[in-house]
């Protein structure tokens, strides 16, 4: 791409101030062992693609989804490249793609470059601390993949301790655990602007193809 590209294409993800709902994940310290698997997670460098078994549904998501977020990202190429990044970490990390669309809706607008009062940052409004435990001084957290990739793998880090209970994982990611408010306004995105159910597809004389 053209270097005389980037500044518009940039702009367009400007879109809101800093969003009302991001909160403060708690600093912790995290076991040997814990921290080793999540920095093997964060430093996969490979590039973002759509993960599905079969290509045609992937379209129809990348479609889909692209229709439904056209008005906070106008520019289709930017949104083409967030919603894989955000299909691929989500899917890397064991995570509904949906979902993580509803949390970043709730905690950044989709603004890459949000910044809480709380100094959490970008789209999935990743806590400053977490590079020194997880990462390094030179991962950028308004990166798009950088972002994804570090929210996806501590979502998924507070699922694994709190046994798969999306309510509580998603109070500690927020910093307002044993509190609905936030749990409540992200599963309430999720379900009803990101909700998608995969098209049946079908090759002659096999059943319906759908999404992994």
């Amino acid at each position: 791409m053209k270097t005389s590209l980037l500044l518009p294409l940039s702009l367009c993800w400007v879109l809101a101030p800093a969003p009302a709902w991001a909160g403060a994940q708690k600093e912790e310290a995290l076991s040997a062992n814990v921290a080793t698997a999540m920095s093997r997670s964060i430093s996969d460098v490979n590039a973002p693609r759509l993960v599905f078994d079969d290509a045609r549904v992937g379209q129809a998501w990348l479609a889909d989804m692209s229709s439904r977020l056209q008005k906070r990202i106008p520019d289709p190429w930017v949104r083409e490249r967030l919603l894989t990044a955000i299909q691929y970490e989500a899917v890397r990390a064991g995570l509904d793609p949906q979902l993580v669309l509803g949390l970043i809706q709730v905690e950044s607008g989709f603004n890459k470059y949000a910044v809480s009062g709380a100094g959490a940052r970008g789209l999935m409004q990743v806590m400053p601390f977490w590079p020194r435990h997880i990462g390094t001084a030179q991962h950028n957290l308004f990166d798009l993949s950088t972002n994804l990739r570090y929210g996806c793998t501590i979502l998924r880090y507070y699922l694994d301790i709190e046994r798969g209970n999306l309510f509580r994982a998603l109070g500690r990611y927020n910093g307002s655990l044993g509190r609905s408010e936030y749990p409540d306004l992200v599963m309430g995105a999720w379900h009803r602007r990101w909700a998608w159910t995969p098209p049946a597809l079908r090759v002659a004389g096999d059943a319906p193809l759908r999404a992994r």
